[in-house]
């Protein structure tokens, strides 16, 4: 099965080796139809402390390293 990659943003790179993005998608409404946003935050493993705040970023899907921890930084979207 192929893991699952996410494109976001870095709001968070307080932890030792973990950045948290928030990622957002679109779709429209069911019922109105009108296009709704909705975004989630993922906890993501950086292992150089590489990411900092703002910076857009894909992350990609792996094993649990931490409790909140299963996906991890592949680069930056510049």
């Amino acid at each position: 099965m192929p893991k699952r990659i996410l494109q976001g943003v870095v709001v968070s790179d307080k932890g030792d080796k973990t950045v948290v993005v928030k990622v957002e998608r679109r779709f429209p409404d069911p019922v109105m139809g009108k296009t709704v946003r909705r975004s989630k935050k993922y906890h993501a493993h950086d292992e150089n402390n590489a990411f900092s705040v703002g910076e857009k970023v894909r992350i990609r899907e792996c094993r649990p390293v931490s409790k909140t921890k299963s996906w991890e930084v592949i680069g930056s979207d510049a």
